[in-house]
């Protein structure tokens, strides 16, 4: 630790001495008026280029007199160049602000990045294509696949490079700085609901694919989504939509301070709060009576210069009835039809509430400093039923899975910058710690939401403190990106079937990366990235020693190259990830309990082209090959690994009027049992959306499953089951039936 302190403070004192000669300056939006982070400022002259930081600052240091040309680029804005000159040793300032634009693939360069490593579409997905749900958040993830198995109030099963994720137990996904995993969870290990999130609320996300990033540490093996909510809205609205099923969805959003904000001592303030609420019976035989209500607000105060704070507030509800999983012969014999349910009184409810304070600190246009405190509160409640009368011929398999837990986080990072000779050097340093009490967890047998015994009953302290390093060498066109992490965990586990007696353990791990960056040219770079990650075990099972293994580690590669060529953009990559162990999902159970060594290698690609300055296209294909190490071949497949998924489709943006998306989405059957003898049914699908705006009103239409695929199934499992009339249990392929053809209308008031 000292020699950490000692390189940032002699990172501090070269800082003094190189910029007595520089050119800062800040970058606003042109009609918000505030700081733009992660515009790219490039310095024509020496072709040196540097980024914006959370207030907007920039500088380039070590110049001579003599005049200067930047070209400031962002994308959804209109590149600027700037002309700035250095007289008589002094050093020049200058704010630039950016004027909105429709986007141009042409302008954007893949070798110029505020963070190397995350992917380049992001922003410009989130821009073009129609977001208007918290599962549309996650699908416009490159190579994201998801399943939703429960009614729509239970988090989705998500699918990444090779993995059957579950609800999250291998990806790391976060809102503002705030997790949205649930480790030791009731119902499964890294569980994550997004619902919580109001999409219209989110200005932007980052997607980094593998374990390469110190930054990231528990969950993040295939890879981490970071989400961004939007710091200020400009105008007020209120949203009606309405769709076949019975359902319904309200949105309200409202400027606290006006369109211009609020001024107060040169103190710029923005604040707003949003409201939804969604309800629907759904497709199903039983009707889901879904309802679900989410309130957010957000307060960001430019409270200097150099200073910002951000201050947001939340809180979600959701209930729900579901069909659950259903077997196959159970729809052939006719005992159900395809959307029916064996056992009626599965479902839920879940509730979520979140206090974020985040403070920015700008010291020198070379130096950041930022400070988070989150608290979270959460509580869950799932009647399930996978084996129906397997284990409980008389009152059936009905099981309870429910619990109360606050989080409580704190991080701290310091982001320094230094130009020596001419080089961008960047240094990362941040701690942080996070503690789970989970006041309750239990696990129950049920009937009918009935309570008939205890299956686990406990509470759950875990802790994890975490120290990371990430460190930028810039030598020419190359960039050399080494990385360390540590982590340590504590786990206590009090069992209240077992005279509250507590168990506990510790563990710790190091995780250290290595990545480089060639940039070829502006528009084109190759890149080989390294690393080690890791995701924890449930606390139950590393208290009791149920598996060697507490912290598995995962051992990450990869080769790719990303280049712009007129109006492409391509991204293509050649990946491997070994795995100590693996986590699958078990029906009978309905958890996910960890396994044997894997190994999974793949392709992905990502392609956006642009037609016209109004229509882009997009597709991502993604191949994955996963395999248990320590298994016969043959007996040796992943279940539920996707091998072949592929996204695309058609946008266009008119400048005004209409606008609209045609997408599909492709996966390829797959194994769902270790020896691939029961195959999980691939499927294609399409969906559509239009909209035509007015000034103050916008009109739009959307249909999901347009082809009317009605015999897809969503979410899918090869599970031991028995019906109330069979005499010997039945292994088979369970589904969720998919969503047939929707139909989805709606009206949006701007005031």
């Amino acid at each position: 630790m000292k020699k950490i302190i000692m390189a940032l403070l002699l990172g501090l004192f070269v800082n003094s001495f190189s910029q007595t000669k520089s050119i800062e300056g800040r970058v606003y939006s042109g009609s918000s008026k505030y700081p733009l982070t992660g515009a790219i400022i490039k310095n024509d002259y020496n072709n040196i280029s540097t980024s914006s930081d959370v207030t907007g600052s920039f500088s380039f240091a070590g110049l001579n007199d003599g005049k200067y040309e930047l070209t400031v680029t962002y994308i959804g804005y209109k590149t600027q160049k700037i002309s700035i000159e250095i007289i008589n040793k002094v050093s020049a300032y200058q704010d630039i602000y950016l004027e909105d634009n429709y986007l141009t693939i042409s302008e954007i360069e893949v070798s110029e990045n505020r963070e190397y490593g995350k992917t380049n579409y992001s922003g410009l997905d989130l821009k073009l294509r129609p977001v208007n749900n918290a599962q549309d958040l996650l699908r416009i993830v490159p190579g994201l696949f998801i399943a939703q198995h429960a009614g729509g109030g239970k988090a989705e099963q998500l699918y990444l490079r090779g993995f059957d994720l579950d609800h999250g137990t291998d990806i790391n996904i976060s809102v503002d700085g705030m997790p949205v995993n649930m480790i030791s969870h009731a119902h499964g290990q890294g569980y994550a609901d997004l619902h919580f999130v109001i999409p219209e609320t989110i200005e932007g996300f980052d997607v980094y694919k593998g374990p390469y990033y110190a930054k990231f540490g528990d969950l993040a093996t295939s890879g981490a989504v970071v989400f961004n909510t939007k710091n200020s809205i400009e105008k007020n609205f209120f949203q009606i939509e309405s769709g076949l099923f019975n359902s319904y969805r309200g949105l309200a959003m409202f400027n606290l301070l006006g369109k211009n904000g609020k001024l107060f001592k040169g103190i710029k303030e923005s604040a707003y709060i949003s409201a939804e609420y969604n309800t629907t019976d759904g497709y199903f035989d039983n009707k889901q009576k879904f309802n679900r209500v989410n309130i957010f607000g957000k307060y960001n105060g430019l409270l200097s210069p150099n200073t910002i704070l951000s201050l947001s507030a939340s809180h979600f509800f959701s209930r729900w009835d579901a069909s659950g999983q259903i077997p196959g012969r159970a729809v052939e014999t006719g005992v159900i039809s395809r959307f029916g349910s064996i056992d009626p009184s599965e479902g839920g409810n879940t509730s979520r509430s979140n206090i974020n304070f985040i403070l920015n600190n700008s010291i020198s246009p070379n130096l950041e400093i930022k400070n988070q405190l989150y608290f979270v509160n959460y509580n869950f409640d799932l009647y399930s039923n996978f084996t129906f009368y397997l284990n409980d011929p008389v009152n059936g398999d009905e099981i309870n899975q429910n619990e109360n837990r606050n989080i409580y986080g704190y991080s701290s990072s310091f982001v320094l910058k230094n130009f020596l000779n001419n080089q961008d050097w960047k240094t990362e340093f941040s701690i942080g710690t996070r503690i789970d009490d989970v006041k309750k967890i239990n696990l129950s047998h049920t009937v009918e939401r009935s309570y008939l015994n205890d299956i686990v009953k406990g509470s759950i302290v875990e802790k994890n403190v975490y120290a990371s390093l990430d460190q930028n060498y810039k030598f020419g066109n190359l960039v050399v990106n080494p990385g360390l992490r540590f982590d340590y965990f504590d786990f206590s586990f009090s069992d209240e079937l077992d005279n509250n007696n507590i168990y506990k353990k510790s563990e710790n791990i190091f995780s250290p990366k290595l990545n480089l960056y060639y940039n070829l040219s502006s528009k084109a770079q190759i890149y080989a990235k390294s690393g080690l990650g890791f995701h924890s075990n449930d606390a139950r099972a590393v208290v009791f020693a149920l598996q060697e293994k507490t912290l598995p580690g995962a051992f990450g590669y990869e080769a790719g190259a990303s280049f712009s060529a007129g109006n492409s953009l391509v991204n293509v990559s050649v990946w491997g990830l070994n795995l100590e162990s693996e986590f699958v999902y078990v029906g009978d159970e309905g958890v996910v309990e960890p396994s044997g060594r894997t190994q999974r290698t793949g392709i992905d690609f990502s392609g956006r082209y642009q037609f016209t300055d109004y229509l882009w296209a997009d597709m991502d294909v993604n191949y994955a090959r996963g395999r248990f190490v320590d298994l016969p071949e043959g007996q040796n497949f992943v279940p539920l690994a996707p091998e072949i998924t592929s996204v695309g489709g058609l946008s266009f943006k008119l400048e005004k009027g209409l606008s609209g998306s045609l997408r599909y989405r492709y996966i390829g059957d797959r194994p769902a049992n270790e020896d691939n003898t029961t195959i999980a049914k691939g499927y294609f699908l399409m969906d559509a959306v239009l909209n035509y705006t007015l000034s103050k009103i916008t009109f739009g239409f959307s249909i999901e499953n347009l082809l009317n695929n009605r015999n897809w199934n969503e979410a899918q499992f090869d599970t031991e089951s028995k019906l109330f009339n069979e005499e010997k249990p039945v292994t088979e392929l369970h589904f969720t039936p998919g969503t047939p053809l929707s139909l989805k209308g709606k009206i949006s008031v701007f005031f």
